[in-house]
C-alpha cells in the first residue's frame, strides 16, 4: 500500500528539460518540450510512465480537467493519479487572485487556485453578471448567499443579544466582488505598530511600495500613488451636492480637507478612492486573475470546498477538497498557501489539526500542531448610521424606485455610465475622537441616501447618512469550530462593545457626526434627524441606541496573527509561514497582527503583493523616510 508519507517524498536530482501541458478539447494533454528549464524531479508515483530518448529526465505535468478529477477516493490507486503543482492556493479572493497572478509570472512554476464559489462572470459576460459588476448593485449580493458565505455571529451580550450578520465573498474576487469598492489603506502608524507587535519587515516604509505596485490611480503616480499596477482606482464622478456639503461641513466644524486620505495626510474629510474602472467594479478577479487565465502554468478550479490540508509529519504536501460531490486530492511540490480570509483560513487550519490542541481533541481531530492563536485575536470594525431627513428631493430615493432602476440599469448595461456606475460612497474622512489621540481613530463614509438593515429594506423618505465607527476597537473576539464537518459554519464571537473604551468611542462618534450635520453647509438640505432621533440626547440614551443599531462594517481580521515565534498567540511568522510547520503559509487579512484604521481590501491586496515577493525570494521593496502628516498639536481634538 502506498502511504501518505511515500506520496510526500521528493527527489533532489535536477534535469534541464521539461514539458508543459496544454488543454485539449478531449480533456487530455498536449505536451510541449521546453529546453533549458530547471526543476526538481518528483519521485511521487503518478501512475504513468514515459520513455525518454535522451539521458536527461523530462518531467510532464498535466493541467487538464481530467487529471484533476482522477482522485475520487482515498484508495492507493486513486492517490497515485493525483496531480501536483508547485503552489496550491486555497481561496480566489482579494489575496488569492494576487498570488495566483504573481506566482505564475514564473513560467517554471505551476499554480493551482481553488475557489469554493463560482466564477464572477456568467458565460464570460460582465452584463449577465451585473449584480457583481454594476457598482450600484452591491446590496443584491449582500442580501443572499449565492456568492456569499452568509455568516452570523453568536448573540452579542453587550448589544442587546443581537446576532450580527457577516457577509463574506464566496466567488472569484472574494469579498472584493461584494464590497462597497472603497479603497482605503489605513494609516502609516498602523504598519509601524505591526512592526512593534512582532511583524518584522512590515513597517510603513516597507508596505507603501507594495500599495504603489498594486495600484493604477486615475490621477497619476506620485510618491504615495501607483500609476501602472493592475488595480485601477478612481474618484467619484457624480458631483452630488450632498457630498460637497459633507466635505464643506467638515471644514466648517474645524477639520482639515485632505486631497488624498491614502497619501501624505489621512486626517480630514475629502473625496474617497474607489476600485471602480470605466463604470465597473474592479475586483481582484478583474485586476489580477482574469487577465492571466491564458497562462499555461495557471490552473483554476471553482465550486470546490477545501476540507483538509494534507501533511507528511509537519510538512504540508497538499489539500483535500470536494467538488461536484467527489472528494479529491492535489499535491504541492513547494507550498500550500491559504488565502480563504479571516474566517475560512483559521477554519481550515483547525479542520486539519492546527490550532488549540484541547479544542481539537474535543472534536476528535488529530492534532498536527498546537497553535492556540488560530482563531483567536478576532477583530472587526463596528459602525452605525447617523441619518438626517433631506428637505430637497435630491437623494437617491427616486433612483431606487422600480421605473428609475430600470432606466439606470439600461444605461449601465449599454454604456457603463450613470448612477449605476458608482457605489455612491464618494466622500468620507478620518478624525481623532479626542485630544492626545495620535492619529485618526474615527472613520466616516457619507452616502446621499438611507440604508436600512444592510440594504435589505428599501428606504421610504428623502434622507442622507454618514456611516461612522471607531477604527481601533479594544474588544477582541475569537472563532472556533462548531464541528469537524467543513460544511458547518464556525462559531463567531467578536465580543463587540465589551470594553468601556469602545462604548465611549461610539458615544463620541454619534456626537461628532451630529455636529458636522449641524454646520451651515447643510442648512439648505437639513430636515429632522431620523436616527438616532431628537429624543436621544443623554449618554445613556446614546449608548442604548448604539447597542440597538450598530452593525459590522464587514472587516473581520487578525485570526491567524503574524508575529514573533516567541509570541504564544502568533500563528505565522513575518514571512507568512505557519509556525512549527513546513511548506504552509497563510496570506490574507487573518494574518494582520491588529486591525488597521480603515477598510481592509487595499491592505489585503498589499499584503499579498508583498508576500508574493517573499515567496519568490525577491528583495523587499522599501521607501525609507517617506513623510507622513502630523497634527500641529495633540492638545486639541481638531
Amino acid at each position: 500500500m502506498l502511504s501518505l508519507a511515500t506520496l510526500g517524498q521528493t527527489g533532489a536530482r535536477r534535469a534541464v528539460t521539461t514539458a508543459r501541458g496544454r488543454f485539449m478539447r478531449d480533456g487530455k494533454c498536449q505536451f510541449t518540450r521546453l529546453p533549458e528549464c530547471r526543476f526538481v524531479l518528483r519521485t511521487r508515483d503518478m501512475g504513468q510512465s514515459f520513455s525518454c530518448s535522451s539521458s536527461s529526465t523530462i518531467l510532464y505535468r498535466c493541467f487538464s480537467a481530467t487529471a484533476a478529477c482522477l482522485n475520487t477516493s482515498s484508495s492507493p490507486t486513486a492517490s497515485r493519479k493525483t496531480p501536483s503543482y508547485s503552489y496550491v492556493i486555497v481561496g480566489a479572493g482579494s489575496a488569492g487572485c494576487v498570488l495566483a497572478n504573481r506566482l505564475s509570472e514564473d513560467a517554471n512554476e505551476s499554480v493551482l487556485l481553488l475557489e469554493a464559489g463560482p466564477k464572477d462572470m456568467l458565460l464570460g459576460s460582465v452584463r449577465l453578471s451585473w449584480k457583481i459588476h454594476m457598482p450600484a448593485a452591491l446590496t443584491y449580493n449582500l442580501c443572499d448567499d449565492k456568492y456569499n458565505w452568509y455568516y452570523h455571529t453568536l448573540p452579542q451580550a453587550h448589544m442587546d443579544n443581537r446576532v450580527m450578520y457577516w457577509p463574506r465573498g464566496r466567488v472569484w474576487g472574494g469579498s472584493s466582488s461584494l464590497n462597497a469598492m472603497v479603497y482605503i489603506r489605513g494609516h502609516a502608524e498602523d504598519y509601524n505598530r505591526w512592526q512593534r507587535e512582532g511583524a518584522e519587515g512590515w513597517a510603513y516604509e516597507r508596505c507603501l511600495p507594495y500599495f504603489r505596485k498594486a495600484q493604477c490611480h486615475e490621477l497619476g503616480e506620485n510618491r504615495y500613488r501607483g500609476g501602472s499596477g493592475p488595480l485601477h482606482v478612481s474618484r467619484g464622478k457624480s458631483n452630488h451636492p450632498l457630498h460637497e456639503a459633507f466635505i464643506e461641513a467638515g471644514q466648517q466644524a474645524g477639520y482639515p480637507f485632505t486631497d488624498d486620505m491614502n497619501g501624505y495626510q489621512q486626517e480630514g474629510l475629502g473625496w474617497m478612492d474607489m476600485t471602480v474602472y470605466k463604470g465597473k467594479r474592479w475586483s481582484t478577479a478583474s485586476a489580477y486573475l482574469r487577465p492571466v487565465l491564458g497562462r499555461p502554468n495557471l490552473k483554476t478550479e471553482v465550486r470546490c470546498l477545501t476540507s483538509k490540508i494534507l501533511f507528511d509529519g509537519n510538512r504540508a504536501i497538499g489539500v483535500e477538497y470536494t467538488q461536484n460531490g467527489h472528494k479529491k486530492r492535489v499535491f504541492a511540490d513547494k507550498e500550500v498557501i491559504l488565502s480563504g480570509g479571516a474566517i475560512n483560513s483559521p477554519q481550515l487550519l483547525m479542520l486539519s489539526g492546527v490550532g488549540n490542541a484541547d479544542d481539537l481533541k474535543q472534536l476528535d481531530i488529530p492534532v498536527v500542531q498546537h497553535l492556540p492563536g488560530v482563531g483567536s485575536n478576532l477583530q472587526d470594525h463596528l459602525e452605525l448610521y447617523v441619518q438626517q431627513q433631506c428637505s430637497q428631493p435630491i437623494t437617491l430615493l427616486k433612483a431606487q424606485k422600480p421605473f428609475h432602476m430600470v432606466k439606470i440599469g439600461l444605461e449601465w448595461l449599454t454604456r457603463f455610465t450613470g448612477y449605476g456606475a458608482t457605489a455612491h460612497l464618494e466622500s468620507g474622512g478620518f478624525i481623532r475622537s479626542r485630544p492626545h489621540v495620535p492619529h485618526p481613530d474615527i472613520q466616516f463614509h457619507f452616502l446621499p441616501s438611507q440604508v436600512i438593515d444592510h440594504g435589505r429594506v428599501a428606504p421610504k423618505i428623502e434622507a442622507y447618512q454618514v456611516h461612522v465607527g471607531p477604527m481601533r476597537s479594544t474588544s477582541i473576539g475569537w472563532m472556533k469550530l462548531k464541528s469537524a464537518d467543513p460544511l458547518d459554519h464556525p462559531i463567531l464571537q467578536p465580543n463587540y462593545l465589551s470594553t468601556d473604551i469602545d462604548v465611549r468611542e461610539f458615544r463620541d462618534c454619534v456626537k461628532l457626526s451630529r455636529e458636522i450635520f449641524t454646520q451651515k453647509a447643510f442648512d439648505i438640505f437639513r430636515g429632522p434627524e431620523v436616527q438616532p432621533g431628537p429624543q436621544v440626547q443623554s449618554d445613556a440614551d446614546i449608548d442604548a441606541f448604539v447597542r440597538q443599531k450598530a452593525d459590522s462594517a464587514y472587516h473581520p481580521s487578525c485570526t491567524c496573527k503574524m508575529g514573533s515565534p516567541s509570541d504564544p498567540m502568533a500563528v505565522v511568522d513575518s514571512n507568512t509561514h505557519v509556525l512549527g510547520l513546513e511548506r504552509l503559509r497563510v496570506v490574507d487579512a487573518s494574518i494582520m497582527p491588529s486591525i488597521v484604521s480603515g477598510n481592509l481590501n487595499a491592505p489585503t491586496i498589499m499584503m499579498a503583493e508583498k508576500a508574493a515577493d517573499i515567496i519568490r525570494g525577491r528583495p523587499p521593496l522599501i521607501d525609507p523616510g517617506v513623510p507622513v502628516y502630523q497634527p500641529p498639536t495633540l492638545d486639541t481634538q481638531r
